[in-house]
């Protein structure tokens, strides 16, 4: 088990008068009784009391009494830790690490009585723990972290127009690839990407997006957005909402989704003109048709 050590290796100022390091340490020693029992748990949390405290030594801040006093020095080790020498700079995961840990030991003084009120502000808040709604408490001193799918890295306008090209069977010069395999699809490719690019469909909507729900093109052409509206069979978590596509790129999309075909008549003999391509059967929609 860590123990934390001032520089002179003193526990004491006086005789019954403890430094905070005591009471650190004795926080520490009973992190397996709270279900850390793990030493790397151990380590994390006595490196980050470590520089906590050395951060309020250096400005003269005891680390368990004025409650004032340390919510100002929270907020200098905030512009420390996320403006100051680049060799102390953490990210927004390491700092939020911190104040949990930093949380916990000042809920922990409060208890046994060490300090009057912890330095941190929180607010009510749920989640679902084993599928069962509970009440939490939120830390305002952590950040707020970006989630996964806004790391995606979207493609510059040069890209997309390359990607573009690529699909619908065109090299860099506008000319049609005949390396392409597929000429006949370039143009519906190319719609599609538009499309999706245009209206920042996700992958499951897209997936499963019918011609059925895709909004009619507007009367006369237009320089403002066309509302797209998904609705809730189609989004994440079955939450309806509303996109945007622009009418160029809609254009393309249901350039691409129509068709002439050659419907046969009741009591017909099938007999086609010369040329004409053979018969195309027509059923009824389902509602289901993917694109």
């Amino acid at each position: 088990m860590p123990i934390l050590i001032d520089d002179d290796l003193d526990f004491e100022d006086a005789l019954g008068s403890p430094r905070p390091a005591v009471y650190a340490n004795r926080w520490l020693r009973e992190l397996p009784l709270e279900g850390a029992s793990a030493v790397r748990t151990w380590e994390n949390n006595a490196g980050c009391l470590c520089e906590w405290m050395t951060f309020l030594k250096e400005r003269g801040v005891h680390p368990l009494r004025d409650r004032k006093e340390l919510r100002a020095a929270l907020s200098m080790y905030a512009e420390y830790r996320f403006n100051g020498p680049l060799k102390q700079r953490w990210d927004h995961t390491t700092w939020n690490l911190h104040v949990g840990i930093l949380s916990r030991f000042y809920r922990w003084a409060q208890s046994e009585g060490l300090c009057t009120a912890v330095p941190f502000s929180y607010r009510a808040g749920k989640r679902i723990a084993d599928g069962v709604l509970v009440d939490v408490q939120i830390n305002l001193a952590r950040e707020r972290q970006p989630r996964p799918r806004t790391t995606i890295k979207y493609l510059e306008e040069d890209f997309a127009e390359l990607f573009e090209r690529a699909l619908a069977g065109v090299g860099s010069d506008g000319e049609p690839d005949r390396r392409y395999r597929r000429p006949r699809e370039g143009a519906r490719n190319a719609a599609m990407v538009k499309s999706v690019l245009s209206s920042g469909l996700r992958k499951q909507e897209f997936t499963y997006l019918t011609i059925y729900e895709v909004p009619p093109l507007p009367a006369r052409p237009t320089a403002l957005p066309v509302l797209f509206p998904l609705g809730h069979a189609l989004t994440k978590g079955q939450k309806a909402r509303t996109s945007w596509i622009h009418y160029g790129a809609l254009a393309q999309m249901q350039g691409s989704l129509t068709w002439t075909v050659l419907p046969r008549r009741k009591g017909s003999d099938g007999v086609r003109p010369h040329g004409w391509a053979l018969p195309c059967w027509l059923r009824l929609p389902t509602g289901r048709e993917p694109i």
